[in-house]
């Protein structure tokens, strides 16, 4: 049975429909108690500065998308080949998944001032807490499935004498793939979130600091058009790991 048989991708309709009521909710609450803009602006409002000034928002999201991308990609290749390793080398295993998994719940953001100070502000150092965020959640969902191979898998391919290569690829991967899609899905959201946090602390340009900026100068509805333009961009790249999941097949 195929992944698509077995990961239908999710109903956009519910999801649609809560969001035209939620907007609905939302411009209701402006009008019936007369919110103050600098407070709560109006759906209207918002659209108005999306529209007023597209070219601010597709630039920036460029550069969020950019760090997000390339982090990315760092991130899940340094986090599979060291689950790799770790899951192929005993003595490796024991030294290291202990505290890959101890550093998997400390906070990130409060590893960002430490970037700040040893690599400074700019796109690089952004795209490093990035691959940082992803790494995590890559290497420890990919090692926990690699562990799980049957072991009358792993003998049964051990008496034709399958090299390691041919053991890994097509039992040992195969196996881990649930577990390696499941640490992809958080990876993918979490670099999104990585991504603002370090356009925050870490670089002058992008959605999130877009966002720190419009908040110093108490312009919500800078933030709010920000934050619409962010949502589509997480949307869309967990919506493009879910396709690869239902690209993916294996017996």
């Amino acid at each position: 049975m195929s992944v698509a048989d077995r990961v239908p991708l999710p109903d956009a309709t519910l999801p649609l429909a809560g969001l035209v009521v939620a907007v609905a909710c939302w411009w209701a609450v402006t009008v019936a108690f007369a919110v103050p803009p600098f407070l709560l602006p109006s759906p209207a409002a918002v659209l108005a500065r999306l529209v007023g000034n597209p070219e601010l928002y597709l630039t920036n999201a460029v550069e969020t998308l950019r760090k997000i991308l390339v982090g990315g990609a760092a991130g899940v290749t340094a986090g599979f080949t060291l689950a790799v390793l770790v899951t192929t080398i005993p003595l490796l295993r024991r030294a290291l998944y202990p505290y890959l998994v101890a550093a998997r719940v400390l906070p990130k953001i409060a590893v960002a001032p430490v970037f700040l100070i040893y690599f400074g502000v700019g796109f690089e150092t952004a795209v490093l807490f990035v691959a940082l965020v992803v790494f995590f959640p890559v290497v420890v969902g990919t090692a926990a499935g690699l562990s799980r191979t049957p072991d009358a898998h792993l003998d049964l391919l051990r008496s034709v004498d399958a090299d390691p290569l041919r053991t890994f690829l097509s039992v040992r991967l195969p196996h881990a793939l649930p577990d390696v899609f499941a640490g992809l899905k958080q990876a993918v959201t979490l670099s999104v979130v990585g991504a603002v946090v370090a356009e925050w602390i870490l670089s002058n340009d992008g959605l999130g600091a877009l966002i720190l900026a419009a908040s110093e100068n108490v312009q919500v509805d800078v933030m709010l058009a920000a934050l619409a333009v962010l949502l589509p961009i997480g949307l869309g790249l967990y919506g493009g790991v879910l396709l690869c999941q239902r690209a993916v097949t294996w017996g």
